[in-house]
């Protein structure tokens, strides 16, 4: 029982810093091409 004391802290903090870089990750626009990713593989770029 004591542990929870130490337990159900600790993983609201992580769980709080998780949503704080998620959020973050959204406001520097980390998800915005989440289509063209796959096709960047199919681009030309060893033209000499």
């Amino acid at each position: 029982m004591t542990s929870l004391y130490i337990l159900v802290p600790i993983s609201l903090i992580m769980g709080g810093l998780a949503l704080y870089f998620f959020f973050w990750a959204i406001k520097k626009k980390q998800f915005d091409d989440s289509e063209g990713i796959k096709y960047r593989i199919l681009d030309d770029d060893d033209e000499k």
